[in-house]
């Protein structure tokens, strides 16, 4: 409640402003006119991209009290994506709307605020989103339980997000086109944790639950348009896509653990290029397939074979750079190398060289105060591990927060017998060591040099890399 009294005059200027272009003006069949406009609180750079598919429509400048507004002669409705790096958010836009966004960089997700004609379509998907991101943020213990109880979690979970949609959709009323995106908002988030919890709960457990499930258990597949063009870049569409075909060759292997073959993931993208016949839906999933492959199985031969199967199928040049460019990245974390050389502070906001801290044997985990959870159990995990293994050092960096973010987290946060150290240029330093998964884990020789440099903690057989 502080926060957004805190918000209020910027709150009600953008309201005002959200007025002034939304009035009760009609429009003709033809006019697709529409504004974006809003404020960025404590901003990054100085400028809003929007998006679509991709694509960037426009670019938004910042006036001197950190506003924009725009108006476009054409806007064809439909899914859009608002930037302001390095964050990104949705935004959905139907005929004629006019549309005002509060942003506080500080707080990205959590603080987003729509006004003007067209807010409660986008307010109903900005809550869903932050509902269901509560709930990812504790998939790492809901994936420990067993089938009945897992499948009564989500259930209930879905149950009161159910509510919320019907809520919204009786009091807005909105068209069917916006209703098949709020339904999405609602329903895939489920279908993904479905589809990933027999692997995930493999993985973390070692027990095998694929005959335990319900025969019913898979009926949600029968829902599934896997040709939608609305969802071609909506990520939990991509998202549900990616687990589904995971799960696929998971079960067909009657629970094998090694998902990531070369012969597993292949057949990955063979039943994408049959399934999906939507060119943009099958390169973003075939993207997706790829970058997970790559980050699993460092074999130079294998990550040939692969790349050539992917470029057969793939059709997106731009999506086909951005994996050549990984796998060349990957080239460069192989066993023996050392790792790039990247910008780190310490609690005291210090500069401090990673290699001055390497002594021992090393391992390096990443964490974000974004995902609450995982920084729990990650440090539970790694307190154990210290206890079995004193002559292990373990070094916590931090990503995707400000320092001052980090700092006031690590004040009230016990992390004895842990070095921690806050990224300070995230985008670099994953880019450079290819980090797009927070449970990502490397390990280092006493001598810097890399052991593996692409283990998870939580995996059954980590510490089988610390012999």
């Amino acid at each position: 409640m502080i926060k957004y009294l805190q918000l209020l005059p910027s709150i009600l200027t953008i309201i005002s402003l959200g007025f002034f272009t939304s009035c009760d003006k009609k429009h003709s069949d033809e006019d697709f006119t529409a504004y974006f406009g809003g404020e960025v609180i404590d901003p990054q750079t100085n400028y809003v991209l929007l998006l679509k598919d991709n694509e960037v429509v426009d670019t938004l400048f910042l006036d001197e009290k950190n506003r924009f507004l725009h108006k476009f002669d054409s806007l064809t409705p439909g899914l859009y994506t608002f930037k302001h790096q390095p964050e990104y958010q949705y935004v959905y836009f139907d005929k004629n709307d006019s549309l005002m966004v509060l942003i506080n960089t500080r707080d990205f997700d959590n603080s987003i605020v729509f006004c003007g004609r067209g807010y409660e379509k986008n307010n109903y998907l900005m809550e869903m989103y932050l509902l269901n991101e509560k709930d990812r943020s504790s998939m790492y213990d809901v994936f420990f339980r067993n089938s009945k109880d897992f499948i009564k979690n989500i259930d209930s979970s879905f149950a009161l997000r159910k509510k919320v949609y019907e809520k919204h959709k009786a009091k807005n009323e909105w068209n069917e086109s916006f209703d098949s995106l709020a339904l999405a908002s609602l329903e895939l988030p489920k279908y993904f944790v479905k589809e990933v919890y027999p692997y995930a709960h493999k993985f973390i457990s070692g027990e095998n639950v694929i005959d335990e499930l319900p025969k019913d258990y898979y009926n949600h597949r029968k829902k599934i348009d896997f040709n939608n063009p609305t969802f071609a870049n909506y990520y939990p569409y991509v998202n549900y896509v990616t687990s589904l075909l995971n799960n696929i060759t998971f079960t067909e292997k009657k629970g094998d653990i090694d998902e990531f073959t070369l012969e597993n993931s292949i057949k990955k993208l063979n039943i994408a290029d049959t399934l999906i016949k939507n060119h943009k839906i099958k390169n973003t999933v075939l993207n997706g397939l790829a970058m997970r492959y790559l980050l699993e199985d460092q074999n130079m031969y294998n990550n040939a074979t692969f790349i050539n199967r992917y470029l057969e199928i793939s059709t997106d040049k731009k999506m086909q750079k951005e994996i050549n460019n990984i796998a060349a990245s990957i080239h460069k974390l192989t066993v023996g190398k050392k790792l790039p050389t990247e910008n780190f502070v310490d609690i005291n906001n210090n500069p401090i060289a990673l290699e001055k801290l390497i002594h021992n044997q090393t391992v390096i985990f990443f964490c974000t105060t974004n995902a609450e959870s995982h920084l729990n159990s990650v440090h539970k995990k790694v307190f154990k591990l210290k206890e079995k293994y004193p002559n292990v050092d373990f070094i916590a960096v931090n990503i995707d927060d400000s320092y001052e973010e980090w700092k006031t987290k690590l004040e009230g946060f016990n992390h004895k017998n842990i070095i921690e150290i806050h990224a300070v240029d995230f985008e670099k330093i994953r880019e450079d060591w290819v980090i797009n998964k927070i449970h990502r884990t490397i390990v280092l020789n006493a001598d810097g040099t890399i052991k593996n440099a692409f283990v998870n903690l939580f995996d059954v057989n980590f510490e089988k890399n610390l012999e």
